[in-house]
């Protein structure tokens, strides 16, 4: 399970529609199971169909939470015209057990987004609450 506060997951969905038709990325910081807020990252493959991080934002990213006592618990991306859930490549690339994978989708009227857990390449849907906060 994850909570997500709901402005957080409007940011989500806003990040994605601005990026379109590149997808977005970023990372998700919180304590285990709870975002406390979203921080975007460049997407520097500028490509519809995947995303890579910049090593250097990732590294400030790092340092940011850990600064505050938080970590990275989650990866998001979106999938401007593909089904939330995560691809081939997307399950080959989730190296880290712990973190929670949210995809954004943006083939659908509305966006939708959907949080999975990838283990040794074995994906299950996580639960997802939006709440206050």
């Amino acid at each position: 399970m994850i909570k997500i506060p709901k402005s957080v997951y409007k940011e989500l969905e806003e990040h994605s529609l601005e990026s379109n038709p590149i997808e977005a990325c970023g990372y998700l910081a919180g304590e285990v199971g709870e975002v406390k807020y979203a921080i975007k990252m460049t997407n520097v493959d500028n490509s519809p169909e995947h995303f890579s991080f910049d090593p250097k934002e990732q590294f400030e990213a790092f340092k940011k939470v850990q600064k505050e006592g938080l970590r990275l618990i989650g990866v998001y991306h979106s999938h401007p015209s593909t089904p939330s859930r995560p691809s081939k490549e997307d399950i080959k690339l989730a190296y880290d057990a712990s973190m929670s994978y949210i995809i954004i989708s943006l083939c659908e009227e509305k966006p939708v987004i959907n949080s999975f857990k990838i283990v040794d390449g074995i994906v299950t849907k996580e639960d997802m609450e939006v709440c206050d906060g």
